[in-house]
């Protein structure tokens, strides 16, 4: 059984609440890293931070973050070394983010879309595999080192940052 965290701020609360107990209900084990409840007031780097490091640390296999737009929990989430996150909208990339860049947390935006659109972004996202292919783990490689180092601007290398 996979272990799938989620969090939410103040703008995709409902929908996380609703997604959590459909994930249960389908056999998943799922962490809730807030907000536990609803907080008009609430920032979503502050929601996303302990999610996104749970994936980044294997706490969790995969995660799902939702806020209005998904723009913010994108953004924060992608600040975490060991996470790839991606605002999806729809499910062909659901599944190739998992299958060709190994993306570990899917960000949704509550308002912009409905309930079931999200219940199918998710379960396609959760059931995808990370295809580990040699031209997508070259690929991967090279995200990986962009975390470690920060390419030098104006050298002329491509590849700097390998």
């Amino acid at each position: 059984m996979m272990t799938v965290g989620i969090a939410a701020d103040h703008a995709g609360f409902e929908q996380k609440e609703q997604l959590m107990a459909k994930l249960v209900e389908a056999g998943y084990d799922v962490r809730d890293y807030g907000a536990t409840a609803y907080d008009p007031t609430d920032d979503y780097p502050d929601i996303i931070v302990p999610l996104a490091r749970a994936v980044a640390s294997n706490e969790v296999a995969r995660g799902i973050a939702v806020c209005g737009s998904g723009v913010g929990v994108s953004v924060a989430a992608n600040k975490i070394p060991g996470v790839r996150a991606a605002l999806i909208t729809e499910t062909y990339s659901a599944r190739q983010g998992v299958e060709h860049d190994d993306m570990n947390l899917l960000c949704l935006g509550g308002r912009v879309i409905g309930p079931m659109l999200i219940w199918e972004l998710a379960t396609v996202f959760l059931q995808a595999e990370y295809d580990g292919g040699a031209r997508f783990e070259r690929r991967l490689q090279k995200v990986l080192a962009l975390e470690k180092q920060a390419m030098q601007p104006g050298d002329g290398e491509k590849d700097n940052y390998k």
